[in-house]
């Protein structure tokens, strides 16, 4: 027994020595492990299926080149760029895909010397199956906060079902045959709408963070300046950089113009594109929510007239979108996404909808619950920041683009001005 329990003793010294070797050898190779990149989205646009008049004629993507421009947010030293064939129903091949420095927002030429060719899986051209998203392989590009960034690509055959996203408020670049390395497009189709480009991410210093912006019409910048870059989140990555330079935010618009919260419109409902516009975004942790005049506005034309609408129609209204509400800050919670409310803005004097007391009353009883306490991590009071103090249920003229219901670009700045940037240390 004695020469068994020297024994065990002994074992039990050399295995605590191997351990204690594993451990160490594990922990020096982990010690010289590479650092990955913190990768933050800088850029980002909601996708959907063009209608037919935002759309091109499929001969128009045949053996094409399309340039299109970006505007980033947070800066970084390398890059990667996220393409979309979301609502295609067939493979989508591109033949090439390239980036670089444009000479402005509103000029297809770019500084060749910063053209840079995109590989994916270490391979010049990429087939994105139907439904999806593909990523680049990652490139070092040295890009500048609030810059802009030309995606240029080139492909034999168009889309079968075309993914894009309508209200760039920016122009992109078409002509036939591979161009895409080429410092000017001569003679190029242009139209206001970007198609297949879906993000761009950067490496971010640590700490980094992302807001997005989900939202409809007046959060993609219907009345903004095309190619000037004013929507309101243009201008919050603005404010921010500006104010708190040493803590980069990147800032996404996930707007689609027409957008609801309970039904589709113009693009999936924000309920039904929720994953892929926030939860998917690189470093997202703060979401701002500003939808719900689309559902108003459209159920107060149902029938024609509003007043054919009964009381506990509207009611059911109210309730389903503030479900929505708390089903947004449900799942954005469950990812450690702090939900910021923005109340709805006014229109009573909308030429789109002509809403009428119910629907004004309609609006006043979703933002009472927004501002309630215990709704919203944060309150974003839009309304109290556009409306017309002499008629609150109207937006102040000089904040009005025209319609009575989307802000000019003096209206965005007032929006942005009116985000407490407090709140993003949180």
């Amino acid at each position: 027994m004695a020469a068994r329990k020297g024994s065990s003793m002994c074992w039990r010294k050399v295995m605590g020595s191997c351990l204690g070797l594993v451990f160490c050898v594990q922990g020096t190779s982990a010690s010289f492990l590479p650092r990955q990149p913190n990768w933050v989205a800088s850029w980002a646009t909601s996708e959907q299926a063009p209608e037919v008049a935002n759309s091109l004629a499929p001969d128009d993507l045949r053996d094409a080149t399309l340039r299109q421009i970006v505007h980033l947010s947070i800066g970084g030293s390398a890059v990667r760029v996220h393409l979309a064939n979301a609502f295609g129903t067939a493979p989508l091949h591109l033949t090439s895909v390239h980036i670089a420095r444009p000479a402005s927002a509103s000029s297809p030429q770019i500084d060749a010397s910063t053209d840079r060719a995109l590989t994916f899986s270490r391979l010049p051209a990429v087939t994105i199956p139907a439904g999806a998203e593909y990523v680049s392989d990652s490139i070092d590009f040295p890009a500048e906060a609030e810059s802009n960034l030309a995606i240029t690509f080139h492909l034999d055959d168009p889309p079968v079902g075309e993914t894009g996203h309508p209200g760039s408020r920016a122009t992109s670049y078409l002509v036939h045959g591979d161009h895409v390395a080429d410092t000017d497009l001569p003679g190029a189709m242009r139209f206001d709408h970007w198609f297949n480009i879906e993000g761009v991410d950067v490496s971010a210093p640590p700490g980094a963070a992302v807001i997005v912006a989900l939202g409809d019409s007046i959060t993609d910048g219907h009345g903004s300046t095309t190619n000037g870059n004013d929507r309101w989140p243009d201008d919050l990555a603005g404010r921010l950089l500006a104010m708190r330079p040493a803590h980069a935010f990147g800032v996404l618009n996930e707007g689609i113009g027409g957008n609801r919260l309970l039904l589709d419109g113009l693009g999936p409902n924000a309920l039904g594109r929720f994953d892929r516009d926030v939860l998917a975004q690189p470093g997202v942790r703060y979401l701002i929510v500003l939808e719900g005049i689309n559902d108003i506005g459209t159920f107060g034309q149902q029938g024609g007239q509003e007043a054919n609408q009964p009381d506990s129609a509207h009611e059911a209204l109210v309730h389903g979108i503030i479900g929505a509400y708390e089903q947004i800050v449900l799942r954005a919670h469950a990812h450690d996404i702090r939900v910021f409310g923005g109340t709805l803005t006014p229109f009573s004097a909308s030429a789109y909808y002509k809403p009428g007391p119910s629907s004004e009353a309609d609006r006043q009883s979703v933002n009472r619950w927004i501002r309630a306490p215990g709704h919203f991590d944060a309150v974003i009071d839009f309304d109290k920041a556009l409306a017309d103090p002499a008629r609150p249920q109207q937006l102040l003229p000089a904040y009005d683009s025209g319609d009575h219901l989307h802000p000019s670009p003096a209206g965005y700045r007032a929006m942005a001005a009116a985000i407490p940037l407090a709140d993003f240390a949180k």
